[in-house]
């Protein structure tokens, strides 16, 4: 069964469909919120986000878009629009993925210290008449970290529920990141920009 929240603002373009958001991430919301669009969140948990395992690494955030975009359509209404993402981060062509604890995150960060890595999030927008994807890259490049400063930001932050340990938006962002090349909004999660773009041409 789904959960159900409803963020009541409003603008020109959701005249036409209902736009749900078919994630819990409190940085996706956030960013779909400031683009003054009226949306509710719904969420089906445990969704299947495997992948097979010769995928092209630029691929398997779409693949997983898509396959959340499936399980939805299903109970989807004629007047809906549904928006469903997901977010990887990729360094030495491997997929970081969220840590499964303090140790790993502290890890994952000693990694991405002075190295540029990549960012992929894939987003697919479906109703039942209709169904766009794409996917967008940024490249993030992180100063040297020291112990000291990873540890901090993940005893504070907790970063458990993010790809790669971290949240551009929040402390170790601050501190550790020299450049973005693409969207930064992509980094946090969701590349805001392309989708307002996509969502006037729907």
């Amino acid at each position: 069964m789904s959960n159900i929240n409803i963020h009541k603002n409003g603008s020109f373009m959701d005249r036409k469909f209902q736009i749900i958001l078919a994630s819990n991430s409190p940085r996706r919301k956030e960013l779909l919120h400031g683009l003054g669009i009226a949306f509710e969140v719904r969420v089906i948990p445990d969704i299947d986000e495997s992948f097979p395992e010769n995928l092209p690494l630029s691929d398997i955030p779409g693949y997983i878009a898509q396959k959340k975009a499936d399980v939805y359509l299903v109970s989807l209404k004629e007047n809906e629009l549904i928006i469903t993402a997901d977010t990887v981060v990729v360094l030495d062509n491997r997929i970081i993925e969220k840590p499964a604890g303090r140790n790993e995150a502290i890890c994952m960060l000693s990694k991405l210290s002075g190295r540029t890595h990549e960012v992929i999030t894939g987003v697919v927008m479906t109703t039942l008449e209709k169904q766009v994807n794409f996917s967008v890259h940024s490249f993030v490049d992180f100063a040297e970290l020291d112990d000291e400063e990873i540890i901090y930001y993940v005893d504070s932050f907790q970063p458990y529920d993010k790809a790669g340990a971290y949240g551009i938006q929040e402390w170790i962002g601050y501190i550790g990141v020299q450049g973005i090349s693409g969207s930064f909004y992509n980094v946090m999660g969701l590349p805001i920009q392309r989708l307002y773009q996509e969502l006037k041409r729907f």
